[in-house]
């Protein structure tokens, strides 16, 4: 591959496909935290995008050098994304059935919560590694930056859309984004092992 037009918008492309569980992920953060500020949604899709930038990078160093060894850990990405978003989603359930609207406004995403939905996301993107197997490092360092720069712009969205919705459903938005965390996990499993 060489540094020309189709390169930045396969990277623009290959961002946008990644971002789409973090952009429902950020979906049910907004519904859960209708009142986020600015800085902390720049925060939450920041994170994000770090995540959907390293893990591809991260599976390029394993082609490169390890990767016998990561060829018996791809096997597991779809149990660890089922395992981590259906412990968050089933407590965000469950927060959104036993409380009401007062004690919903304090279950707003922590920085723990955000790390693991940030990991259970982007868990996928390290196979990427393999499809900018051909890529030089500086090449795939780019592509990772587009990515994450994709990945941001698309949180952000979910994010406002999130937001937007969280405040006319208040109280049922924690419950919805329970609900959509636990299908996400679900999707990354059973196309993971079956598809």
């Amino acid at each position: 591959m060489k540094w020309n037009l189709l390169f930045f918008i396969n990277s623009a492309l290959l961002g946008g496909g990644l971002a789409m569980d973090a952009f429902s992920v950020s979906l049910a953060n907004g519904l859960n935290e209708p009142e986020m500020k600015k800085k902390k949604m720049c925060g939450i899709a920041g994170i994000f995008a770090l995540f959907q930038a390293v893990m591809p990078m991260t599976g390029w160093i394993c082609v490169h050098t390890i990767i016998r060894y990561f060829k018996v850990f791809e096997k597991l990405i779809p149990w660890i994304a089922l395992i981590l978003l259906l412990f968050i989603g089933g407590k965000m359930l469950t927060e959104g059935i036993k409380s009401n609207r007062d004690e919903m406004e304090k279950s707003k995403v922590g920085l723990t919560a955000l790390l693991v939905q940030g990991v259970a996301t982007s868990i996928d993107a390290l196979s990427v590694g393999f499809t900018i197997a051909e890529y030089g490092f500086l090449m795939a360092l780019a592509c990772a930056f587009i990515i994450a720069g994709v990945t941001f712009v698309i949180c952000i969205s979910g994010l406002i859309i999130g937001k937007t919705f969280g405040t006319k459903f208040s109280n049922k938005a924690t419950m919805v984004g329970g609900v959509i965390l636990i299908a996400i996990g679900l999707e990354i499993f059973i196309t993971g092992v079956f598809g």
